[in-house]
């Protein structure tokens, strides 16, 4: 991949054009999109891999934020200065598709995907550092939100991952530093987790974009 031809991206010997460069804009089409995540997914996870046409609204959604199309996006309601917030049952593909969208603009400054349940072992571990550690000002997707342990460090109990989206909200704020994340939970769900501070924030955070509750599961 060229920076000067951000639409082009070279996997082995293969090009992917995910558009047309005209002056200065791509002009991205979504069909040329999907070969190539299909394509990736496959190198990623495996030849099983497939794109299931019953996702393709949701992955066009998704497209459009990573490509940064305000107007596509504002018609949807998505805001591209926000965060994402993928939300869906057990085994729908989220994230999976979390670790693949941020390959199609290797031109961007890449995010980490971290499992939520990691990030609590590391404060039972370490303590409080890990919330530093996370709370700053790198790039990240917390995969799987809400459904962590509570932490426990020295005997004393935290919601780690709810402090950590305080600290994100406040360098979202400061700097508009993104953070992602995907969850099972409902909004009702995870302002039990983190209490309605935390939920409040984290409409500012997350544009919340959501797989339907009846999706199948693809592990099966």
């Amino acid at each position: 991949m060229s920076y000067r031809a951000p639409h082009i991206i070279v996997e082995g010997a293969v090009q992917y054009p995910l558009g047309e460069l005209k002056g200065k804009q791509v002009l991205y089409d979504f069909e040329k999109m999907l070969t190539y995540l299909e394509a990736k997914g496959k190198l990623l996870f495996g030849k099983k891999f497939k794109i299931y046409r019953e996702d393709r609204e949701i992955i066009y959604k998704l497209c459009l934020y990573f490509i940064r199309d305000k107007e596509r996006c504002s018609q949807y309601g998505i805001d591209i200065d926000k965060g994402v917030l993928l939300s869906g049952p057990v085994g729908c593909g989220k994230t999976s598709l979390m670790k693949l969208l941020k390959h199609m603009v290797p031109h961007k400054r890449p995010y980490q995907v971290i499992p939520c349940r990691n990030i609590v072992f590391s404060f039972n571990h370490i303590g409080y550092k890990a919330i530093e550690d996370y709370g700053n000002s790198q790039f990240f997707c917390f995969d799987d939100l809400g459904v962590e342990p509570t932490g426990r460090h020295f005997g004393k109990d935290c919601n780690v991952i709810g402090e950590i989206l305080l600290s994100r909200y406040e360098l979202f704020i400061d700097h508009g530093r993104k953070t992602h994340a995907t969850t099972n939970l409902n909004a009702r769900e995870l302002e039990e987790c983190y209490g309605n501070r935390v939920r409040s924030r984290m409409r500012e955070l997350f544009n919340l974009i959501g797989f339907d509750r009846n999706t199948k599961d693809k592990r099966i």
